[in-house]
């Protein structure tokens, strides 16, 4: 406990740092994959793809990203067995993000197609 305590302003800048990165690489995956398409045959110029994804992919992570939080926090851990040691949860989590956002930049420099939820999902559950 005493280490979330002295460290809250470092975890959490960790914290977003790799969550911003780990969302901006899924994010982009997720467009290149959804608009490549379009914008290939013509359908769409970039810049109507661009904003159409922003606007898609802001309101899919706004509308949808609680029931993903809930799925994480209900269905794949039990919090409650860490109550006794919160620090080991918090790094434990903090490297289950770490771990994704790194696999996802490696396996996103050959341009092999992603699923990030997926990966998420086992990260956090392999033991």
């Amino acid at each position: 406990m005493e280490m979330l305590a002295n460290n809250t302003g470092i975890i959490l800048f960790l914290v977003l740092g790799f969550g911003l990165f780990m969302a901006w690489g899924i994010g982009a995956n997720d467009v290149a994959n959804a608009m490549g398409t379009s914008v290939g045959s013509g359908a769409l110029t970039l810049k109507q793809a661009i904003v159409i994804a922003a606007i898609f992919e802001f309101l899919g992570a706004f509308l949808a990203g609680g029931e993903v939080t809930s799925t994480i926090r209900k269905g794949i851990i039990d919090p409650a067995v860490f109550e006794s040691i919160p620090d080991k949860f918090v790094l434990g989590m903090l490297s289950a993000l770490l771990a994704t956002t790194g696999r996802f930049s490696i396996l996103c420099m050959p341009r092999m197609p992603l699923w990030g939820g997926l990966r998420m999902g086992v990260d956090i559950s392999d033991p």
